[in-house]
């Protein structure tokens, strides 16, 4: 049997998930979460064998879980759903350590075998995103400067770039303001960057945060 917990903070997201998987023979979903912090909480207590996350949720980031998952040595597998299809973004949550890309306009029957491929050990991308990661390098494109982000830097850069400041981004990660800060700066002189200001224009140059993000920045 595949254990699965689903980690999204929409609740009609989980639902639709849920409803899919669990018709199906050899797939069990043992529990749910509405954010990154308990989802990590979740899966370290469950220990199941996949985990499908969003990328944007509150107090910890799909980025950042998928990150501590995979420093923890923990043998769940992350399958990360998001809107976000461009190349350089699903290339960076792979080598984050995510096992699994789709993009939440993926069809049931390719959610379902994207499980049971990643259960059994196997990367999956899915085709529009494998065809954009790939025609990319064809081109020649380094694409993305983000991809110059250590998985933190590039959770604090999201972060930042929806408004919040240090001292509650600091709360999130349960690290200090110095901290933080120290990431802020690191981050911006990989980006050539001065402010937040160009740092949220650049993340949604590349399309780095979903249409629910862009409404909180916009």
């Amino acid at each position: 049997m595949i254990k699965v917990v689903l980690v999204d903070d929409h609740e009609l997201v989980r639902t639709g998930f849920r409803m899919i998987l669990a018709g199906q023979p050899g797939i069990e979903v043992i529990g749910e979460a509405a954010d990154g912090e308990k989802g990590l909480e979740l899966i370290r207590r469950t220990k199941p064998d996949v985990a499908i996350v969003d990328v944007h949720m509150p107090h910890l980031s799909g980025i950042e879980l998928t990150d501590r998952v995979r420093r923890s040595k923990l043998r769940t597998r992350i399958v990360i759903l998001t809107v976000v299809n461009e190349a350089p973004f699903p290339k960076r949550l792979v080598e984050a350590g995510a096992s699994g890309y789709l993009t939440k306009g993926c069809a049931a029957d390719e959610l379902v075998r994207a499980v049971r491929q990643v259960a059994d050990g196997r990367r999956y991308l899915s085709p529009d995103v494998a065809e954009a990661i790939a025609l990319g390098a064809l081109d020649g494109v380094t694409a993305s400067p983000f991809d110059a982000l250590s998985a933190r830097e590039l959770d604090v850069a999201l972060m930042l770039a929806q408004g919040q400041d240090m001292q509650h981004i600091a709360g999130l990660l349960k690290l200090s303001a110095k901290t933080v800060a120290t990431y802020k700066y690191r981050l911006f002189d990989k980006l050539s960057i001065d402010n937040a200001v160009e740092l949220a224009h650049l993340v949604h140059m590349h399309g780095l945060l979903d249409n629910r993000a862009r409404a909180l920045t916009g």
